[in-house]
This record gives structure tokens, C-alpha cells and sequence, in this order.
């Protein structure tokens, strides 16, 4: 038989401990040494800071979808297509708007 008086507790989450500034895991130093079975000097054709200046000079690189590629493979075809666009569009020059007062 069920007694009358009922038992009610709260549904709010206890409050958590406070944290103590350490986690589980510890975190690994980082070193910048090289792992010792990278051997470069067997390593043929690198050089160095090959493309450091065409780097340090800005980067101009675009990514093109495949069916561009398909149509322009090089990138002399993509400079060539991009100035006949460009000459056209300097050829053709939009309507200027005029305002209108009143």
C-alpha cells in the first residue's frame, strides 16, 4: 500500500567542485627537433628555401574547378583567356548613370 505522503527532490544539478587547474592529460613539450629517422641527407633534389622569394613576394594562386581546368590546362590558356576578358571589358564600357534632381 502506497503511504499518502510523498518524497519530492530537486531536479537542479548539484553544483560541480571547483576545478583545481589541471586537467587528466598532460600535455606534451614541444620541441622543434627533428625525429632522428628523418635522414635529409639521403633525401635527393631539395634545396633549401627554393621558393622563399616567390613566397616573400605574395602568393597569387587560384583554384580552379575542374571543368575550367578542362577547358584552360595551362596557365598560359588562363592568362590568355583573362586578358581577352579584360581587353573586352575595357572596350566596353557600362552607361554611366545620371542623377536625377527633384
Amino acid at each position: 500500500m502506497l503511504s499518502m505522503a510523498t518524497q519530492y527532490e530537486s531536479s537542479r544539478l548539484a553544483k560541480q567542485p571547483a576545478k583545481n587547474g589541471s586537467s587528466m592529460k598532460k600535455a606534451k613539450p614541444r620541441t622543434d627537433d627533428i625525429r632522428a629517422e628523418y635522414d635529409f641527407a639521403k633525401m635527393k633534389g631539395g634545396v633549401r628555401g627554393k621558393y622563399v622569394k616567390r613566397y616573400r613576394g605574395g602568393t597569387n594562386l587560384v583554384l580552379l574547378d575542374p571543368e575550367v581546368y578542362k577547358a584552360f590546362p595551362t596557365s598560359a590558356a588562363v592568362n590568355q583567356a583573362l586578358r581577352a576578358v579584360l581587353s573586352i571589358t575595357k572596350a566596353v564600357k557600362p552607361p554611366t548613370r545620371s542623377r536625377k534632381h527633384g
